[in-house]
This record gives C-alpha cells, sequence and structure tokens, in this order.
C-alpha cells in the first residue's frame, strides 16, 4: 500500500476512532485527524511486529481494524495528556 493510501486510511480510521470514542480530547478535527494517521501507523507497524500482518491492501479488514485500534489508543493517549496539562 502507498504512501497517500495510508494517509486516507489513516484520515478515515481517526474519524472512526473518534466517534467510537467521544470525548473532550481538544484541538479540533485537524488535531484528531492528524491522530488518526499517526495511529494507523502505529496499529500498522504493531500489527506487523506482535501478529506478523500484512498490510498491503487497502480494503482487507484486518488493515482496518488494526488502523482504527491504533488511531484509539492514540487518541486515549492524547487524552490523557491533554488532561493532566489542563489541571497541572
Amino acid at each position: 500500500m502507498g504512501f497517500f493510501a495510508f494517509l486516507i486510511l489513516g484520515l478515515i480510521a481517526g474519524a472512526i476512532a473518534k466517534a467510537i470514542l467521544p470525548g473532550t480530547q481538544g484541538g479540533g478535527i485537524f488535531i484528531t485527524l492528524l491522530l488518526g494517521v499517526v495511529g494507523a501507523f502505529l496499529g500498522g507497524w504493531l500489527g506487523s511486529l506482535l501478529f506478523n500482518a500484512p498490510l498491503g491492501e487497502f480494503f482487507s479488514l484486518q488493515t482496518w481494524l488494526l488502523a482504527i485500534g491504533g488511531s484509539i489508543i492514540v487518541l486515549l493517549i492524547y487524552g490523557l495528556i491533554t488532561k493532566r496539562s489542563v489541571r497541572g
């Protein structure tokens, strides 16, 4: 899968992850989509590292689940960091 396909996958995965994990992470839609791209890369890397999952196809369910899972992880971490910095 090419870089631009993975970028589009990350943008969509970030939007889906935000819909699954609503909250007040802050930053707006741009930060959420950017974190989705980071999460898609994280999910793809973890999937290939832990499960030896190939991420070659854009329309593979495995690729989408790993990208959305990675995006949820990144959004959770971002939410924890921003809540801590606002309180402290």
